[in-house]
């Protein structure tokens, strides 16, 4: 069971990796950066979660200048954490796409709503 488990969780993986790199490379306003994503660990624990750390340092270096993440849940699960982390990325120019929620961080009423909506994660 837990080879098939495995099996299925890589499948999905890489499901979810071709359905954001399409997503990006088919939009001509858009570069494909690459993809972070962490093993399936605590979103409270940054320091923990290797890619995170990564994205968040090419973002600060220029790198990156838009973040898309399936979910505000997948970002972090700590409201002041996340408001914070999106603060600091706005102010170096980055911005976030929450698209479950449907929320960008450069838009004005997005830190209302990414406070609103967090708090219920």
């Amino acid at each position: 069971k837990a080879v098939e488990e495995h099996i299925m969780k890589n499948i999905k993986d890489k499901e979810i990796e071709k359905y954001y790199k399409e997503k990006i490379t088919t939009n001509s306003n858009w570069s494909f950066a690459g993809i972070y994503a962490d093993e399936a660990i605590s979103g409270t624990l940054d320091y923990k979660r290797d890619d995170f750390m990564r994205m968040i340092t090419d973002a600060l270096e220029g790198k990156i200048d838009l973040i898309m993440t399936k979910s505000i849940s997948r970002f972090s699960r700590n409201t002041a954490d996340c408001i914070e982390m999106v603060r600091t990325l706005g102010s170096f120019g980055v911005y976030v796409f929450f698209e479950k929620e449907n929320i960008h961080t450069g838009r004005m009423e997005s830190e209302l709503f990414l406070s609103i909506i967090s708090q219920a994660v």
